[in-house]
């Protein structure tokens, strides 16, 4: 007996279609898109530029020149007369109004302005860098809700085949063509594909709402679809010497770490400067009534003062020993983070290479292989020349080589994200 396996699948899929994908809504969501929303709501962005306003307030205040002290006092108050009769401005009162003022040298204004400058082109680096990375969690959040929609979906056609499949087995028991236990054998993988269906539901609502919390979305958590193509499978030339040297140099975290050393370099000859005496000059007025004031003078008076500060216990030898230890902790900073980038780049060369070489194994060799096996296993099951084990084999393999070769699809295209970050020049390091 020969059964229509076309006209039983195309029934289950309008049954399926119509059950699970008519109430679900969906945003369709590219890449770019996708990016764009994470630049604007990203939390964690938003908090990086915040740093910025917070390195300018920093700039002005060390900018800021060291504020004059007026001082008014009286003195010499006769507490048993107050100072005789007559007028208060005549009476015998010592008045006095001063003003000071902190003449800082060693040009420590001039290196705290150049301190907190370099520290904010360190923070503005910082917050460029915070894009790089964040653009590459959005890449790969957006691949894997891609990769769960197509999971979704395979695991879907699968479920549909193997019902249909059953479908087909129970009508070739009831002619007794089969043996009801083919026909169980049937059900399992049936029943396992409609596990996989539910598991496949579960990673998709995940990927989702990673995706949606890394962009701010949290009200489109459960309809977001990835509408993307993958990425066209490349294999990317090694970087030459001096083009590698360069991208390393113009990266944003390790722009970040050389304007910290700078700044660094300005602490310690901030330090430094502190050995430099300061100045504090003053000017008085001074208004001191004395009887025969009227033929002598008004009993006013103007008075200066210098006052220079005494090295005589301490000569900011703590400070200088902290501020060269600041510029040591830098300069490893530094070193570090060319180190860390060197690493990144050939790491994601290496990987992004691996992976094109498996995504081409995958869909040019394995995956053609399968199906062909597929085919051909359901035909000879039609025409009666095989059993229903050897099409359920030849499935098992199909779906495995599917998934595998989904996975290798997914792994490069987040390699190739990956080595896009890695190398990637923004416009504030050119």
């Amino acid at each position: 007996m020969k059964f229509s396996f076309t006209l039983l699948n195309a029934m289950l899929t309008m049954a399926f279609a119509t059950s699970t994908f008519a109430q679900e809504p969906s945003w369709p969501l590219s890449l770019s898109e996708a990016q764009a929303l994470a630049r604007e709501r990203n939390y964690d962005l938003k908090l990086a530029r915040i740093a910025i306003d917070s390195a300018k307030a920093n700039v002005l205040i060390a900018g800021a020149a060291p504020n004059p002290s007026l001082t008014l006092a009286t003195n010499s108050i006769n507490t048993t007369n107050g100072g005789g009769s007559g007028h208060l401005w005549n009476r015998s009162i010592d008045s006095i109004a001063r003003i000071d003022q902190l003449i800082e040298r060693g040009g420590k204004r001039e290196l705290r302005q150049e301190n907190a400058q370099t520290l904010m082109q360190a923070v503005q680096s910082d917050v460029v860098d915070t894009e790089r990375q964040l653009g590459l969690i959005v890449a790969q959040a957006y691949i894997d809700l891609k990769a769960a929609q197509e999971k979704r979906a395979a695991t879907l056609e699968t479920s549909r085949l193997m019902e249909s499949m059953l479908a087909a087995a129970q009508l070739r028991k009831s002619a007794g063509d089969v043996a009801g236990s083919e026909v169980e054998r049937v059900r399992v993988d049936a029943l396992r594909s409609q596990n996989d269906v539910e598991s496949a539901k579960s990673e998709l609502a995940i990927a989702r709402r990673t995706l949606a919390l890394i962009l701010g979305l949290t009200e489109r958590m459960d309809s977001l679809e990835a509408v993307d193509p993958w990425a066209e499978l490349i294999r990317p030339e090694p970087l030459s010497e001096s083009r590698f040297k360069g991208i390393i140099a113009q990266r944003p975290d390790v722009r970040a770490a050389m304007a910290r050393v700078d700044a660094a370099d300005a602490g310690n000859r901030l330090a430094h400067s502190l050995r430099t005496r300061d100045v504090s000059v003053g000017m008085q007025y001074e208004h001191f009534p004395q009887p025969g004031d009227a033929l002598h003078g008004n009993g006013s008076s103007v008075g200066f003062s210098v006052q220079v500060p005494l090295f005589t216990n301490y000569y900011y030898k703590g400070e200088i020993l902290a501020a060269q230890a600041a510029r040591t902790a830098a300069e490893q900073s530094l070193l570090q983070a060319r180190a860390i980038a060197d690493n990144e780049i050939r790491l994601a060369w290496s990987t992004l290479s691996s992976a094109a070489e498996r995504v081409r194994r995958n869909r040019d060799e394995l995956l053609l292989s399968a199906e062909k096996a597929a085919n051909a296993a359901e035909f000879a099951y039609k025409n009666g020349a095989v059993g229903i084990m050897d099409v359920l084999d030849a499935r098992r393999t199909l779906r495995a080589t599917r998934l595998d070769a989904l996975a290798a699809q997914v792994e490069f295209s987040k390699a190739l994200a990956a080595w896009q970050a890695a190398t990637a020049i923004t416009q504030e390091s050119r």
